[in-house]
């Protein structure tokens, strides 16, 4: 088939009506049907120079389209660079090759193709379509343009990275290979934590407290006497942040990103991390000083209950018995990772998350299915965690780590105050329950 030279979109129409038959384009070679087709487009106004039209012909070679509405298809994949492009390609595709919804199919055409394997012609078909993502460039007008670009242009990728095309993914729909092009997004996320007074003290001009040693070491370089005495306050110093994450069936892709992050973030590798299931793991060696890759496989062997069912009110009774009571979570930011499913008793989640506010900081919750506007905690076990948190945040997606980053650094307890119980009250109602 060979395609009119013809301006007009009407004229086209006539001679097509006149060359080919009503059931199909007809023959041709499909190089030539391509660059004319081109040339219509450019015709119209649409920047299709011979890059664009070689990867035309490429995709209809791969694809083999049966139909004018497949034709179109590949057409739209390769020729155009933005939406407002599409009515145009839609009006000069009808011109030249008909309807797109009009019987007939297009197996006169020569396509190449054939006879190779389905899969090579994916592989191919997917390396043409990121050849064109990454060859697409912007004037400086806005219109975009394809290999033909002309001096003065700035060139824009149209379609994003795959790490900015990644960041709204939900972690749970990442593979392992797209959860590792995140680490290089991660490395510039910081997790910063609130500060605390520390016990030690740094000079400071116009402190509350003179600092002794340091007047007396200036003032031997005047004699002995001390014409200026500096003074002191305390020094800050940030609070230690405390990770546990649940790595049992439903929330693993989350434990798996987390951990991550944990390890690429600015202040992760500070952080103590437990992972938790069926048992509470210890993880802050296993990921010290190694790739995010190799601390995933560590932190798999050293929790055997990975993939396991979840306890969370067992696990923060371990944890609170065995760590927490030693200073670990006194004064410090806790973070937990979980979505609130638990097979134990709600009441000692609740009780342990009573234990635990009490001694912490911050009490901060991750639960992604909060990603949902309709969410409510009806689950027994974050139920029972709800009122003891500070704050709860989804943190299902690269994107939504802002929200997690922000609830780590507040600087205020946000939860309820947890009435203190009176001694007095407390024994004369344990004396009158042994009376009675």
């Amino acid at each position: 088939m060979s395609l009119p030279s013809s301006a007009t979109a009407p004229a086209m129409a006539d001679e097509r009506n006149e060359t080919a038959p009503a059931g199909g384009p007809g023959d041709g070679d499909l190089a030539e049907v391509a660059a004319r087709f081109g040339a219509a487009l450019r015709l119209a106004g649409l920047p299709v120079g011979p890059g664009r039209t070689e990867r035309f012909a490429a995709a209809v070679t791969l694809v083999r389209p049966a139909n004018r509405r497949e034709l179109f298809n590949c057409a739209l994949a390769t020729l155009v660079a933005a939406k407002d492009q599409a009515d145009t390609l839609t009006t000069v595709f009808t011109s030249v090759f008909g309807s797109l919804d009009a019987a007939g199919d297009l197996t006169a055409l020569d396509l190449p193709g054939h006879g190779q394997p389905q899969s090579v012609l994916i592989s191919e078909a997917a390396a043409l379509a990121r050849l064109h993502g990454d060859t697409v460039t912007l004037s400086p007008d806005g219109q975009a343009e394809g290999d033909d670009d002309q001096a003065g242009q700035v060139e824009r990728p149209y379609l994003g990275s795959p790490v900015e095309r990644l960041a709204g993914t939900d972690f749970a729909e990442l593979s392992p290979a797209e959860l590792a092009l995140l680490a290089s997004a991660m490395h510039e996320i910081t997790l910063a934590v609130p500060t605390r007074r520390s016990r030690r003290r740094r000079p400071r001009p116009g402190g509350s407290r003179t600092d002794m040693r340091a007047t007396l070491r200036q003032a031997r370089r005047t004699g002995g006497h001390a014409f200026k005495l500096i003074g002191e306050v305390p020094a800050k110093r940030p609070r230690r942040l405390v990770v546990l994450c649940d790595i049992s069936g439903s929330m693993e892709p989350y434990a798996r990103a987390m951990i991550q992050l944990l390890y690429c973030a600015a202040g992760g590798a500070d952080a103590e991390v437990f992972t938790f299931a069926t048992r509470l793991t210890r993880l802050t060696a296993a990921l010290a000083r190694s790739t995010p890759a190799i601390a995933l496989a560590r932190a798999a062997l050293a929790a055997p209950d990975w993939h396991g069912g979840t306890q969370i009110g067992r696990a923060l009774k371990e944890f609170n018995d065995r760590f927490g009571r030693r200073g670990m979570a006194r004064g410090a930011v806790v973070l937990i990772i979980s979505d609130g499913w638990d097979t134990g008793d709600p009441e000692v989640v609740r009780r342990e998350m009573q234990r635990l506010s009490l001694v912490a900081f911050r009490v901060v919750w991750m639960n992604p299915r909060t990603k949902s506007t309709a969410y409510q905690p009806l689950a027994g076990g974050m139920a029972a965690a709800w009122p003891y948190c500070d704050s709860v945040v989804s943190g299902h997606s690269l994107q939504a780590m802002g929200q997690l980053t922000a609830a780590l650094a507040d600087q205020v307890r946000r939860r309820p105050e947890i009435r203190a119980v009176d001694p007095v009250e407390s024994l004369a109602r344990a004396t009158g329950s042994r009376g009675r």
